[in-house]
């Protein structure tokens, strides 16, 4: 059945491959992204793939800003079903050296920006009676990450409020669940590896059971399964697309 989603972090990396998996399972999907050209740029992809995705720019960290969005994606779209939660921030600094603003710069997109869009979708799902609720963290929220506490602490809290969401609306038909990947090749970490914060691509696949990064279509597969009718079972699990880093 297609669904209406939202996507959040879009314009690039896991945000980019999901959208385009649920767009090809027949979802219209919503991109969500403070990088306007770079939204627009996967949702003329996906339009060129005969897929439906509207680009909206988006700062999840102000209601306002996300308030107004999803009022848009209801009048352009409909009723929102499908909610995944991939935008986020990463820093690196020793911790005796992170600041209040560092920290609050942290928190602002990855734990405030996925309450935020969510609370402004879930309604949605109430009414109908059905939902589904991706959020994205890190392996760094389930083991801690060096020079990153602050990364680290912001993708606990995201495990934990998508726990807590799946406890209060599993009653409604709504699953909430999250996808900690680890070891994945993206933009992101292409750029931590450029700035020396974090190992080579050789040295992280190193690391891993199946020794090979990750891809941010596998990313992909797992959250399209979790928003189909076939997980309907699953809620409140934490999914390590990890290729076996953490076990």
């Amino acid at each position: 059945m297609s669904r209406v989603a939202i996507v959040t972090g879009a314009a690039s990396g896991m945000g980019e491959a999901i959208s385009g998996h649920l767009a090809q399972a027949g979802h219209s999907v919503a991109l969500f992204d403070i990088d306007e050209p770079g939204a627009a740029r996967t949702a003329d992809a996906i339009s060129t793939a005969g897929g439906r995705a509207i680009a909206y720019a988006v700062d999840v960290a102000d209601r306002a800003s996300v308030d107004a969005a999803v009022a848009k994606v209801r009048s352009e779209l409909g009723p929102i079903e499908v909610v995944v939660t991939s935008a986020g921030r990463s820093a690196f600094e020793p911790f005796e050296t992170i600041s209040v603003e560092s920290w609050q710069a942290i928190f602002a997109v990855n734990v405030l920006g996925t309450f935020l869009c969510i609370q402004a979708s879930v309604p949605d799902m109430v009414a109908a009676g059905w939902g589904r609720i991706v959020t994205i963290s890190s392996s760094s929220g389930q083991q801690g990450a060096h020079r990153a506490a602050h990364y680290a602490s912001s993708k606990g809290a995201v495990i934990t409020l998508t726990k807590a969401l799946a406890k209060e609306y599993g009653h409604r038909g709504i699953t909430a669940n999250n996808i900690a990947p680890s070891l994945i090749e993206t933009p992101m970490q292409q750029a931590a590896q450029s700035a020396g914060n974090i190992p080579s691509a050789e040295a992280m696949a190193a690391r891993s059971p199946l020794r090979r990064l990750g891809t941010v279509d596998e990313v992909a597969a797992a959250c399209g399964f979790l928003c189909s009718d076939s997980a309907g079972y699953i809620t409140g699990q934490v999914i390590g697309v990890n290729g076996g880093s953490v076990l």
